[in-house]
């Protein structure tokens, strides 16, 4: 089962389309339309023909693949439309409905919809055909951990080409509710409420919204549309000196969510479009050299999470696998995990937010530093933040990493000029956010400076960075990875310190092929060198909070706490005492409400499918 692909903004009138597909490979990009194709295999979707599941399995390198299916559209009245939506194509998309070529997408790892309401026959069944171009050579473009060679080596997997996140269908009205936006103020008590009008928009529209946590109102409030938008903060009364709004915080210890319902009505009241969504209460910033949430400095427990399973690739098998992951990393002794060189698949942000776990969310990168490969990142990661900017389990945004596509960093201006630019762009479009420029070393622009270190002697790590004293030295003289920690004169010097990459223990199960950054000789070794590395890492006041490498085995990267099917190396109670040690104030969970008080959001009743 597979859940509602994009959780903020649901709807009833959805279909997936997930399931079998006419399927062809075309090796040399030569076919353009659909009208040459040969259709000689088929393929399971959402699975890349890359995996097992899929049917195809296909790992060899090919420039561009081809899908086609049929399907019946629901019934649609005069007032409605038919949306058809992608949750992601790796890498560039092309669509025909009917044989009419209606859409065009660059971008692996995000979504793009279509109105296909005039392209559908009177009668009988629906053609719909896509074409993926995903040139396996080509650097300039954001591939992430995709390797170009033809064996997956080092730390780079197999590649990831076509439909990889729900293919489905959505009924609209005419006018309709579009691009949802929440942004929380905590020092204000407030809700921001962005909303964008698509189609039609006739005058005298109005938005009714409301709030509430489980039997609890919060708020229900109707606003005027201005030119198609709703703009509003919606304030939370402040009850005096009982303040139970202090219970509404999210956190991961209390991951409340305020569930939300919005309407669209006419001039006479008529309700035209309904959604349902949800929003929190939290606040994130930097203060010092600390990390603050809601208010007070909270140490970072991170883990370093890539985002494959067997068989299946990038793709999750269901969605039972996404919650289960997050299930997983708090359980380890993790409140939050480090997205990395991937723009998950929404419903894990959805897990996350509903469960409790912070994100590090980052650009999967390209490889080469070039007016096409900029252009490229920038317009999609300007795609990334739209989609995921209300997700209250985020906070803090990637947009490189270990100067990957910007290789001569130190000695180029445009370089640096890049890196700047994407950090003050994300800043711009989100204020709200810490943002780390460059992750791991080399920063020229960010609010937590990044350290990957992977030295694997505890005490080497301790004498490294024992106090805060050491911090001019360590900007100077250090070169954990082999570079500088910071750039142009170290003007990030009293900015938080994070060490987001470090251990990455290889456990050896025999295979030539494995490969890990050290090496133990089983669970037990595994256990006693993690638990000493993070009785040192811990300790270290240094650091905001650190990430460890990694969180499951990953094709022949062996360094993971879980092996790749998510079993655990040593009992998962073991490593949240060594991952968490003596609990933190903030691990301490809130006392429960009072009777009549709003408690944390329990599971909501969204729109839920069978599809594959």
């Amino acid at each position: 089962m597979r859940g509602y692909p994009r959780p903020q903004l649901r709807r009833a009138g959805w279909c997936p389309l997930n399931g079998t597909w006419e399927f062809a490979l075309d090796p040399l990009g030569r076919w353009s339309v659909p009208a040459e194709v040969s259709w000689d295999a088929r393929i399971l979707v959402p699975f890349a023909p890359e995996t097992e599941r899929s049917g195809v399995g296909d790992t060899g390198f090919y420039r561009a693949c081809w899908y086609r299916r049929t399907f019946e559209p629901p019934a649609l009245t005069a007032q409605e439309r038919l949306v058809l939506h992608f949750g992601a194509v790796d890498h560039t998309a092309t669509v025909w409905v009917n044989g009419s070529r209606c859409a065009h997408h660059e971008g692996g790892y995000t979504p793009f919809k279509i109105d296909i309401t005039d392209l559908l026959h009177r009668d009988g069944p629906q053609e719909l055909v896509l074409r993926a171009e995903d040139d396996p050579a080509d650097l300039a473009k954001p591939r992430g951990k995709q390797d170009w060679q033809l064996d997956p080596h080092s730390i780079w997997y197999p590649r990831t080409t076509g439909i990889w996140q729900t293919v489905w269908l959505e009924r609209v009205p005419v006018t309709r509710i579009e691009g949802l936006r929440w942004t929380p103020n905590l020092n204000r008590w407030e809700l921001g409420l962005e909303v964008h009008i698509e189609g039609t928009r006739p005058e005298g529209l109005r938005l009714d919204v409301r709030l509430s946590v489980g039997d609890t109102l919060l708020a229900r409030d109707s606003y005027t549309v201005v030119l198609g938008e709703v703009y509003r903060r919606i304030a939370l009364s402040d009850p005096g000196i009982d303040d139970f709004r202090n219970e509404l915080l999210w956190s991961p210890t209390s991951p409340t969510l305020i569930d939300a319902r919005i309407e669209l009505r006419d001039a006479n009241g008529q309700l035209l479009d309904a959604v349902d969504s949800y929003t929190a209460l939290r606040a994130v910033s930097v203060q010092g050299d600390r990390f603050v949430l809601n208010g007070r400095p909270y140490p970072m427990r991170l883990v370093l999470d890539q985002g494959y399973w067997d068989g299946t690739g990038i793709t999750a098998p269901d969605d039972a696998a996404l919650r289960r992951d997050v299930e997983l990393a708090r359980a380890m002794g993790f409140n939050g995990v480090r997205k990395h060189q991937k723009i998950e698949d929404p419903r894990y942000l959805y897990w996350a937010d509903r469960l409790g776990l912070i994100v590090w969310e980052e650009m999967p990168s390209a490889y080469r530093f070039t007016r096409q490969s900029v252009e490229r990142v920038t317009r999609e990661w300007l795609e990334v933040l739209a989609r995921d900017y209300s997700h209250p389990c985020i906070v803090a945004w990637v947009p490189l990493n270990e100067s990957w596509g910007v290789p001569n960093l130190p000695d180029n201006a445009a370089e640096r000029h890049y890196v700047q630019a994407l950090f003050h762009l994300t800043r711009t479009l989100d204020p709200g956010r810490p943002v780390i420029g460059n992750d791991g070393w080399e920063s020229v622009a960010t609010d937590i400076i990044g350290i990957h270190d992977y030295d694997a002697d505890p005490q080497k790590i301790a004498q490294r960075y024992h106090s805060h004293e050491v911090r001019p030295h360590l900007f100077q003289r250090e070169r954990p990875g082999g570079r500088v920690i910071v750039l142009d004169g170290h003007p990030h010097a009293d900015h938080p310190l994070v060490l987001s990459e470090f251990g990455g223990i290889s456990m050896s199960r025999g295979d030539q092929r494995e490969w890990g950054y050290s090496q133990c000789a089983g669970p037990d070794d595994l256990a006693r060198r993690y638990t000493a590395l993070l009785e040192v890492v811990r300790s270290l006041e240094l650091f905001a909070g650190f990430c460890y490498t990694q969180f499951s085995d990953t094709y022949q990267e062996a360094n993971g706490l879980l092996y790749s099917d998510r079993t655990p190396k040593f009992p998962l109670e073991q490593i949240a005492l060594a991952t968490r040690g003596p609990r933190f104030h903030s691990d301490i969970p809130m006392p429960p409400a009072p009777s009549g008080r709003p408690r944390p959001a329990t599971e909501s009743g969204e729109p839920e499918s069978a599809g594959t």
